[in-house]
């Protein structure tokens, strides 16, 4: 079996980059695999963070992808499907998360040759802010596609919806494993400048709109003095609104921010110094955090939104809030914390995904679903 992937690679970084590098290296284990990387992922002015790319201090895995396909230039299109087919691909597997990929890599699909079977891992079938021209522009790509494997029953609804009958399975977000191990929570807590002794509450990741973060501010403003609210990751977009609210908060000086992109190497520390990690998003289809969550032991309170009840509570991993409100997130930390061996609880569950949610597994899975195609 010879296996492409392409996608976003070192030294593009960020959650897809992260998830391709250990699909990747799980692949390899089974066959011959190669890396086709983007030169140009996104024009910059399309980019609503500061970089696409990793920086100095980050630990990025680096992988030996060959850079190929410019989303913004047709004729790289057939130049990447031209090196696919020269080196001799069975199966191209492509990334798929919102629509303006679709017109290269739908392009790519469909000329990688009769013996080459394609598969998209679909993040999302229509992305969670949404355009007029999502819909078609995705028809379209999956019309070049093969086979798609999801990672929550959410998209493969969305996807049975706008391409009926397209071969699908759905495949649960692997853990990640490339973030280092769990250090000591003082150890953590010093490192990131936080006293110890307190109830602490995690937000990470990419700070969108629908992910909630003012929601969860809201919240935190009315819990006790021993709690405390880390927030960890880059906006994407004005950083105002949450500022204002930051500010406002009578909790405000238990409130410890870090608004900037988070380097691999230090996505640890924030993982360790905290008890539990919170999701208080409006939509969502599923979420990368939950698999660094896991990883590091912390489990989660999460709205129930996307696939994020049956990731997180159908699995026993936290617990979940029946809607987006600062009052339902408040109640949902407060019983976190006082209900008698809930967290312990949680935290059982969540080894025994460690064990389930292997790269090894995920990619055996993908392969026997490309020879059901």
């Amino acid at each position: 079996m010879r296996t492409a992937v392409l996608s976003s690679f070192y030294p593009f970084r960020g959650g897809i980059a992260q998830f391709n590098a250990s699909l990747l290296e799980g692949l390899s284990r089974e066959g011959a695999a190669k890396a086709f990387n983007f030169t140009t992922q996104y024009p910059d002015f399309l980019f609503p963070g500061k970089t696409q790319y990793v920086g100095p201090g980050d630990s990025a895995v680096k992988v030996d992808a060959e850079p190929v396909l410019s989303t913004v230039n047709p004729f790289t299109w057939s130049k990447t499907a031209r090196a696919v087919r020269e080196w001799g691909a069975d199966l191209l597997v492509l990334r798929y998360w919102m629509s303006w990929f679709a017109p290269s890599l739908g392009s790519v699909a469909r000329h990688t040759g009769p013996d080459c079977k394609v598969i998209a891992i679909m993040d999302n079938v229509i992305p969670h802010e949404r355009h007029f021209f999502d819909k078609p522009l995705t028809k379209w790509f999956l019309g070049g596609v093969d086979g798609c494997i999801t990672l929550s029953d959410e998209v493969a609804s969305d996807l049975h919806a706008i391409a009926p009958g397209k071969p699908c399975k759905v495949l649960p977000h692997p853990l990640y494993t490339n973030f280092g191990e769990k250090v000591p929570r003082s150890e953590a807590e010093r490192h990131l400048g936080i006293e110890g002794g307190g109830k602490n509450i995690l937000f990470f990741g990419l700070i969108r709109r629908y992910k909630g973060l003012d929601i969860l501010i809201d919240a935190f403003g009315s819990l006790p003095s021993d709690y405390r609210l880390i927030i960890a990751g880059e906006p994407y977009g004005d950083f105002g609104e949450y500022q204002k609210a930051i500010d406002g908060s009578p909790a405000r000086d238990r409130i410890f921010l870090f608004n900037n992109y988070i380097p691999d190497p230090e996505v640890k520390w924030f993982f360790s110094a905290s008890d539990v990690t919170v999701l208080p998003y409006r939509s969502a289809t599923q979420s990368g955090v939950n698999a660094v969550a896991c990883h590091f032991e912390v489990p989660m309170i999460v709205t129930d939104t996307g696939s994020l009840r049956t990731a997180v509570e159908g699995k026993g991993t936290g617990i979940v809030v029946d809607s987006p409100t600062p009052e339902a997130v408040r109640d949902g930390i407060l019983r976190f914390f006082n209900e008698p061996g809930l967290r312990e609880n949680c935290i059982k569950h969540i080894l025994g995904e460690r064990s389930r949610l292997s790269w090894s597994g995920f990619c055996k899975e993908l392969l026997l679903f490309k020879e059901s195609l």
